[in-house]
C-alpha cells in the first residue's frame, strides 16, 4: 500500500516550459470548444515557472499567434520585435559580414521577437491558470508510474527530506502520486523521465540517438550609447573554428539589456575543450568586448539543446503518454530556434488528448498526435535543414558551412529534395572524444574580470541553490571509473565541459579523487550527455533545487 496521497487528473504535464504550458492551454481551449470539462495539471521542478528556463531567445511568434487569441496576445508576448540583424564570420581579431542575400528566407528574423523565455512562460502560466489549469512548481517528478497494462499512468512527485545517504530525516515528506488519464513529458532536453520512457517503450528503435549542444548565456546591462534596440547579431568562426561546431549571438532588447551567448556542439573531439572557456574567448573578440566593456553582467546560465533534427525524433506516443517539445527534439539547428516548434507540438498533443477524453478513452496511444505532428509545418521545417548538422560534423566549419548553405537553398527551392538525401549522424556525442595522446591540450587565459570571469564567480548570477543534506542528484554507475579510465585516457573531460564547476579532480590521501560539487549544478545535463563512458546519470534533486534564473 502506497503511503503517498494520490491526485488524479485527466491530463498531467511534466514540465512547465513552452511545450508543457502550451499543451495545458490548448487542452483547456479545446475542451471548452468541445463542451466538455477536463482537469489539467502541470508540474514543474523549478522553484517557480521560469526558474530553470534559458534560451537566446529570438522567438518565431507564428506558433504563439496560433495558440493565443489576438486580443490576449499583448499580455503574453513580452520583448520587442527584431529591427536589424547581422551575421558575422569572425577571425581572432577581425570579422567579415555575411551578406543577407546568401541566407535562405527562412533564416531571416524579420517579424520575430527578442525576449526572455522565462518571462514568456510566466505569462503563459498565468494565462493557463486563468483557464483553470493547476500548476505546481518546486514539484520534481522523480519516477514514472505505470498501470497494470504497462501504460504510463503518473509520476511520483515532491518527495522531500532524504539525507545524503538516502535515509529519511525528520522533515521527510513522501510526496504524492500524480496520475493522469493521459501523461505528457515536457521536461526539455535530456530529461530524466523522458530517458526512462524512451527506454521502456523503445521509442528510439527507428531513430538515431539524439545530438546536443551546450548553450551558455549571460545577460548584460550595457552602456546606453552601445545599445541598439531590436538588434540581432549572430557569429560563426572564432573562437570555436574547427575545434567544434557552433556560434555566438548578441540580442539587444529592453532597457539597455543584451543577451550574449555561445552555442557549442557537443560532438567535439578534444577532451580538454571547455565550452565555458570558449565563451570567454568569444567575449574578448572586439565585436563583443567593445559592446560589453563598461557594462554590468546581471545573469548567467547554461543548458543543453537538442540538435539532431528529423533523424533523431523518436516515436512520440506510447500507451498513456506522449513526448512533446525538447523531450522529443524539435529544434531547428540552422535557425537556432525551437520554442515555436515546442509550442506547436504541445498544441497537437493536447488536441489529440481532448478528443480521446471526449470519447471516454484513457491510457491508450494518441496516434492522432504523432500523425498530425509528422504531417505538420514542424517536420516540414526540420526536413529542410536536416543535413546542416551532419554536414558540419563531417566537413568542419568551412566545408560544412558551404555545403549546408547550398543544401538549405536546394531544399527551400525544391520543397525538401536534396542531392544528399537525408544524411545520418555518424556518432553519438559521447563517442566523439579523442584520447589525450592524440590531441593538443587547450589552455585558456585567466579571466580579466572585466568581460570574462571564472566559473565559480559566475554561479551567483544563476541563482543556483541546492539543499546540502540531500542525495547527490548526479549518480555514478561506477564510482571508480572517472579516475581509473577517464582520467588517464581523456584527462577526465567532466572537469572541462561542465559550465558550473561541478566536477573536479582533487588529491585525496595522495591519490587523484573525482569530486562532485552537486550544489553547483545548473541542470544543463551536459555530463549526462558527454561523459564518454555514460557513467553519469542526472536525476532531479529534491525541493525545487537548481538555478533560479531571472529574465533568462
Amino acid at each position: 500500500m502506497s503511503e503517498r496521497e494520490i491526485l488524479q487528473y485527466d491530463l498531467v504535464i511534466v514540465g512547465g516550459g513552452p511545450a508543457g504550458l502550451s499543451a495545458a492551454i490548448r487542452a483547456k481551449q479545446k475542451a471548452q470548444a468541445e463542451n466538455i470539462e477536463i482537469t489539467v495539471c502541470v508540474i514543474e521542478k523549478g522553484s517557480e515557472i521560469g526558474a530553470h528556463l534559458l534560451s537566446g531567445a529570438v522567438l518565431d511568434v507564428s506558433a504563439l499567434r496560433e495558440l493565443i487569441p489576438v486580443a490576449d496576445l499583448p499580455q503574453i508576448l513580452c520583448g520587442e520585435p527584431v529591427k536589424s540583424e547581422k551575421f558575422y564570420f569572425l577571425g581572432p581579431a577581425g570579422s567579415a559580414l555575411i551578406p543577407q542575400f546568401l541566407l535562405p528566407p527562412f533564416m531571416k528574423n524579420h517579424g520575430n521577437y527578442i525576449l526572455s523565455l522565462g518571462t514568456l512562460c510566466k505569462n503563459l502560466a498565468r494565462y493557463a491558470e486563468n483557464l483553470g489549469v493547476e500548476i505546481y512548481p518546486a514539484t520534481a517528478a522523480s519516477e514514472p508510474l505505470y498501470n497494470q497494462d504497462g501504460a504510463w499512468a503518473g509520476v511520483v512527485a515532491g518527495e522531500f527530506g532524504l539525507d545524503k545517504a538516502g535515509q529519511k530525516t525528520a522533515e521527510y515528506e513522501p510526496g504524492v502520486e500524480i496520475r493522469g488519464k493521459y501523461m505528457f513529458c515536457a521536461e526539455g532536453a535530456r530529461g530524466s523521465i523522458a530517458k526512462k520512457l524512451i527506454e521502456k517503450y523503445h521509442l528510439n528503435r527507428h531513430s538515431q540517438r539524439q545530438k546536443y549542444a551546450l548553450g551558455i548565456k549571460e545577460v548584460w546591462e550595457v552602456a546606453p550609447d552601445k545599445h541598439q534596440s531590436g538588434a540581432v547579431i549572430h557569429t560563426l568562426g572564432y573562437p570555436l573554428g574547427e575545434k567544434a561546431g557552433g556560434g555566438g549571438f548578441a540580442y539587444h532588447y529592453g532597457e539597455n539589456l543584451v543577451s550574449v551567448g555561445l552555442v557549442t556542439h557537443l560532438d567535439y573531439a578534444n577532451p580538454t575543450l571547455s565550452p565555458f572557456g570558449e565563451f570567454g574567448l568569444m567575449k574578448t573578440h572586439p565585436i563583443f568586448a567593445e559592446l560589453l566593456t563598461g557594462g554590468k553582467r546581471i545573469a548567467y546560465g547554461a543548458r543543453a539543446i537538442t540538435e539532431g533534427g528529423t533523424q533523431c525524433v523518436p516515436k512520440l506516443v506510447f500507451p498513456g503518454g506522449a513526448l512533446i517539445g525538447c523531450s522529443a527534439g524539435f529544434v531547428n539547428v540552422a535557425r537556432i530556434k525551437g520554442v515555436h516548434n515546442a509550442i506547436r507540438s504541445g498544441a497537437f498533443a493536447a488536441e489529440a488528448a481532448v478528443f480521446a477524453l471526449k470519447a471516454g478513452k484513457s491510457g491508450d496511444v494518441l496516434f492522432d498526435y504523432e500523425n498530425d505532428l509528422r504531417n505538420s509545418i514542424v517536420m516540414k521545417e526540420l526536413h529542410t535543414v536536416r543535413n546542416v548538422k551532419p554536414l558540419w560534423s563531417r566537413y568542419g566549419l568551412l566545408g560544412g558551412l558551404a555545403l549546408g548553405g547550398v543544401d538549405m537553398w536546394i531544399n527551400h527551392l525544391t520543397g525538401g529534395r536534396s542531392p544528399f538525401g537525408t544524411l545520418r549522424h555518424e556518432k553519438a556525442d559521447h563517442e566523439s572524444l579523442d584520447p589525450l595522446s592524440e590531441i593538443d591540450p587547450i589552455e585558456y587565459p585567466k579571466p580579466d574580470n572585466v568581460v570574462t570571469f571564472d566559473r565559480l564567480a559566475s554561479l551567483p548570477y544563476s541563482g543556483v541553490n541546492h539543499a546540502e543534506n540531500q542525495p547527490v542528484h548526479l549518480v555514478l554507475k561506477n564510482p571508480a571509473l572517472p579516475v581509473q579510465e577517464n582520467l588517464p585516457r581523456f584527462g577526465e573531460p567532466a572537469q572541462h565541459y561542465c559550465p558550473a564547476g561541478v566536477y573536479e579532480i582533487v588529491e585525496k590521501d595522495g591519490k587523484p579523487h573525482f569530486q562532485i560539487n552537486a550544489q553547483n549544478c545548473v541542470h544543463c545535463k551536459t555530463c549526462d550527455i558527454k561523459d564518454p563512458a555514460q557513467n553519469i546519470t542526472w536525476k532531479t534533486p529534491q525541493g525545487g533545487g537548481g538555478p533560479n534564473y531571472a529574465g533568462m
